[in-house]
């Protein structure tokens, strides 16, 4: 069930491109190596472009579904900056959508480390990041069979102070609601249900969720999964 919640939440390019705040508008047209222009707008060769710009062309790729080309870009935004932490975290959930867990785990594992060497980070993007990554972080250890792994990636989202930045609080709750998915995957009913409420509390159209989940009367697993699904 988390697994078919998550692919709901990440495999958007379109959610993507505004969790990162980079419309396609941001992206500079250039022509990346063996890639012909597409249009008589002028180029600007990738080697000029910053690992910011880098970024954005990357994510305006993902758009268009060319995985390669993004991450050819995503690995130039990291040579020249490898603290570059938005680009581990795009890098990490682009090589998770090609299939490559080990190395999109290595990529946001790097990502939550930085973001968390001082403790839990405190600006606004880097909190919105952390969520972010601990989501994808979580998936991919599940989609590898490794249940504990994901299931602590979910809990440090609930460990961090609810957000007052409305785009983080809605990623905030969206990872509570993936946590009790995957508590109750666990057995762990009452802590399922306790990050539920939360989440109804904020969210009510999930307050049939908390019902069916107290009455034992449901399939919780592929009515979470639907509701998921129409969100997008």
């Amino acid at each position: 069930m988390v697994l078919t919640i998550l692919q709901q939440l990440t495999l958007k390019h379109s959610a993507v491109r505004a969790i990162l705040g980079l419309p396609d508008k941001d992206a500079p047209t250039a022509r990346a190596p063996s890639v012909e222009p597409t249009s008589m707008q002028p180029t600007i060769p990738v080697q000029n472009l910053s690992p910011k710009e880098l970024l954005a062309l990357s994510v305006k790729h993902l758009s268009r579904e060319e995985k390669d080309q993004a991450v050819l870009l995503l690995k130039l935004a990291l040579e020249r900056d490898p603290e570059y932490v938005k680009a581990m975290v795009v890098m990490g959930q682009t090589l998770m959508q090609k299939g490559l867990m080990e190395d999109a785990i290595e990529y946001l594992e790097r990502a939550i480390s930085k973001l968390s060497l001082a403790g839990h980070p405190t600006e606004v993007e880097n909190v919105d990041l952390l969520i972010l990554s601990s989501q994808w972080a979580g998936v991919v250890y599940m989609k590898q069979g490794k249940k504990a792994e994901g299931l602590a990636h979910l809990e440090t989202i609930a460990s961090l102070k609810e957000p007052e930045d409305p785009k983080s609080k809605a990623h905030y709750f969206d990872g509570l609601l993936l946590l009790a998915s995957a508590l109750f995957d666990f057995g762990r009913k009452a802590e399922a249900l306790k990050f539920l409420k939360l989440v109804v509390a904020y969210n009510p159209k999930y307050n049939y969720l908390l019902e069916e989940l107290k009455n034992e009367e449901y399939d919780f697993a592929s009515n979470l999964a639907s509701s998921r699904r129409r969100d997008y």
